[in-house]
């Protein structure tokens, strides 16, 4: 029997003008994804934290080890138990296939948006973007699906990776055959793809965790990745489009060091 179908209900919400009655318990203490859970650090956006739940079996993919993906993103708007959170659902025939939900200020106007990858049972991954425009919640942007089922994709890190002065989101398309690094920018409604790179991974199937990420070691962000075959650590760097150094054998400890600038 199917949990938890995902259908095409909530895929925008009206931001509510006054506070909801006040919650007897946190939303977020009944998920089943109590991982996903994303919190702004900032104290400047409306989007408060986000998290995933609702499971659903529709998609039989388990690329991270898990018999079920969630169907629901649940955002609250308010720190505090006036704002119950609410629900975005995934769409008919998709499920958000990803270990949480990222808050990032993609745009540069002071709100949040929310980035996770959402699957399609039929056409794949495809990264999306939601957010706050005209007062309302939703999806604002999302990547072309990668066109077949079970194939997907793996979010980088998000930060300015070429020094402009704007932020890009980088993700792995299909980090298990194809290993290409992909970088995309938010440009109104629309995911621009600016640079594309072979040769790359950050997951293994069945894994929950998606390795490495974006770091900072005073000069500039930069991506730790691992080579295609596991076993090389890669460090990639902007010099006019994404160059990989090698850093390395690859190791667990190898790439904890260089996530902590060691």
């Amino acid at each position: 029997m199917r949990r938890g179908l995902a259908i095409a209900l909530g895929l925008v919400l009206a931001l509510p003008a006054l506070p909801a009655g006040a919650c007897a318990i946190d939303p977020y203490m009944n998920t089943v994804f109590p991982d996903s859970l994303t919190l702004d650090m900032t104290g400047k956006s409306q989007i408060y934290r986000v998290w995933f739940d609702h499971p659903s079996d529709l998609y039989d993919h388990r690329i991270l080890g898990r018999e079920a993906e969630p169907d629901r993103l649940f955002v609250q708007f308010a720190p505090d138990s006036n704002d119950c959170g609410s629900a975005v659902a995934a769409g008919e025939g998709h499920v958000f296939e990803d270990t949480a939900p990222r808050l990032a200020d993609l745009d540069g106007d002071g709100e949040n948006e929310v980035i996770v990858v959402r699957s399609s049972i039929t056409r794949g991954a495809q990264l999306a973007v939601y957010g706050i425009k005209g007062g309302s919640f939703g999806l604002i942007a999302a990547t072309d699906y990668i066109g077949q089922p079970n194939r997907w994709l793996a979010p980088a890190g998000i930060a300015d990776f070429d020094g402009d002065g704007q932020v890009e989101i980088a993700y792995v398309d299909r980090p298990h055959l194809l290993g290409d690094l992909v970088y995309v920018r938010l440009e109104g409604r629309t995911l621009r793809e600016i640079a594309r790179m072979p040769g790359v991974t950050n997951h293994r199937i069945g894994d929950s965790f998606i390795s490495g990420g974006a770091r900072n070691c005073g000069q500039g962000s930069e991506l730790v990745l691992a080579s295609k075959d596991w076993t090389r650590l890669l460090v990639v760097t902007w010099d006019k489009r994404p160059v990989a150094q090698d850093a390395g054998a690859f190791s667990k400890a190898a790439l904890q060091a260089a996530m902590d600038c060691r």
